[in-house]
C-alpha cells in the first residue's frame, strides 16, 4: 500500500496512492491524516488495504491524478524523528579524511541522534538557507515509521512494529557541525528540516528487496541532472531497522508516528559513488590532499529515487533545489 499527504493544514491530507504513483483517492471516511492511521493502525489498514486494491484494478470513485509537487512529507510533523549511522564504513571514512580515529564502539553500538520532527518539508519544497557558507549538503537515506514501540523490546521482535517506509533527504550544514560537536551536546542549528518522498509504503511492496530488516535496492542520487551516486541501501548496513528500532527503544517507548532513519547509505564499493557531498569530499581528501567538490549552492538541485527490480519508483522522488530563505 501507498500512502501520502498533500498539502493541508498542519497534518496534510490523506490520500491512498495508486502503485503507479499516477492516481490518488482521499478516503476521509476512514483517516483525515497519516498520523490518525498509525494511531489506529489494527483497526484502519485493512480498509485502506481495501481502496488500494480497488485503485490498482482500475477507475476509482472519486480518484484525481496524483502530483508529487501537492505533496506534504508522508508525516508533515511527527512525533518522533530519530536518525542513525548505519552504515558503519561512511562514518569510517569521514573520519579517516579529518584525521580522526574511529572507536571500535561504532561497529557493535549504533550511533542516533534526535533530530527535529515539528517541520518536515515536501519532496518538492526547495531547501531553505541564509548563507552559502554554512556547506549545505544532502544526505539520501532511507527510514520506517514505526507503531506503539515498547520500552526494553528486543531488536529481534522490532521489526513488526516497522508499518511504513519512506525516502529522505537529511540535509545537513557541514561547516556549522564542527562547532556544535565541539560543545558536547550534539546537533541543532546544523539539522534543518529533512525532506520525505511523495509517499509512504507499507514494506511488503518492496517484494524480495525487503528481508533481513534492511531494503536491498540501490538508492539513486543525482546532482544537477547528473548522476552522483547509487549505493544499496541493503549492503553494508551494519545495523538493521529492527536493530535501531531496538536502540532507540532501549530507555523509552516509540510513539506511534516515530520515524527511524537509516543515516546516509553508503557502500564499499567506491565505484557505485556517493549519497552524500560529504563522503565524496572525504575521497577527494584522502586521494589529493584536499577535497574537490563544493557543498551546495543556490539554485543547485538533488534528486533522490529508489526504483523496483522492474525500474519503477516505488516511492517517488525527492527533487529538491536550493534557495536563499526570504527570497
Amino acid at each position: 500500500m501507498k500512502l501520502a499527504s498533500l498539502k493541508s493544514a498542519r497534518d496534510g491530507r490523506l490520500v491512498v496512492v495508486s502503485r503507479d504513483l499516477t492516481r490518488c483517492v482521499a478516503v476521509p471516511h476512514i483517516a483525515h491524516t497519516l498520523q490518525m492511521v498509525l494511531d489506529d493502525w489494527p483497526n484502519t489498514v485493512g480498509r485502506l488495504t481495501r481502496v488500494y486494491d480497488l485503485l490498482n484494478e482500475g477507475p476509482a470513485a472519486g480518484e484525481k491524478p496524483f502530483d508529487p509537487a501537492q505533496c506534504a512529507a508522508p508525516l508533515p510533523r511527527a512525533y518522533q524523528w530519530a536518525d542513525g549511522s548505519a552504515y558503519v564504513t561512511h562514518v569510517e571514512l569521514v573520519r579517516k579524511a579529518r584525521g580522526a580515529a574511529m572507536p571500535e564502539s561504532f561497529w557493535t553500538d549504533p550511533l542516533m541522534y534526535q533530530g527535529g520532527s515539528d517541520s518536515f518539508i515536501g519532496p518538492r519544497d526547495s531547501i531553505l538557507a541564509m548563507d552559502e557558507s554554512w556547506g549545505i549538503d544532502f544526505e539520501a537515506e532511507v527510514a520506517v515509521i514505526t507503531d506503539d514501540v515498547p520500552m526494553g523490546i528486543d531488536a529481534s521482535h522490532a521489526e513488526k512494529h516497522i508499518k511504513l517506509m519512506m525516502l529522505v533527504n537529511d540535509v545537513s550544514l557541514r561547516n556549522l557541525i564542527p562547532a556544535e560537536i565541539a560543545k558536547g551536546f550534539g546537533f541543532f542549528q546544523s539539522k534543518p528540516a529533512s525532506a520525505f518522498s511523495p509517499v509512504a509504503v507499507t514494506p511488503d511492496e518492496l517484494g524480495e528487496a525487503w528481508h533481513g530488516g534492511k531494503v536491498h535496492l540501490p538508492l539513486s542520487v543525482s546532482f544537477n541532472d547528473r548522476p552522483f551516486g547509487s549505493p544499496n541501501a541493503g549492503d553494508d548496513m551494519v545495523f538493521s531497522f529492527p536493530q535501531l528500532i531496538g536502540h532507540a527503544a532501549r530507555t523509552r517507548t516509540l510513539s506511534a508516528g516515530s520515524i527511524i532513519g537509516s543515516g546516509t547509505v553508503s557502500n564499499k564499493n567506491r565505484a557505485r559513488g556517493s549519497a552524500c557531498i560529504a563522503e565524496r569530499r572525504s575521497l577527494e581528501t584522502i586521494e589529493f590532499g584536499a577535497p574537490r567538490t563544493p557543498f551546495m549552492k543556490f539554485g543547485d538541485r538533488v534528486r533522490i529515487e529508489m526504483l523496483d527490480l522492474d525500474s519503477r519508483s516505488i516511492f517517488g522522488a525527492i527533487d529538491q533545489d536550493v534557495r536563499r530563505h526570504g527570497e
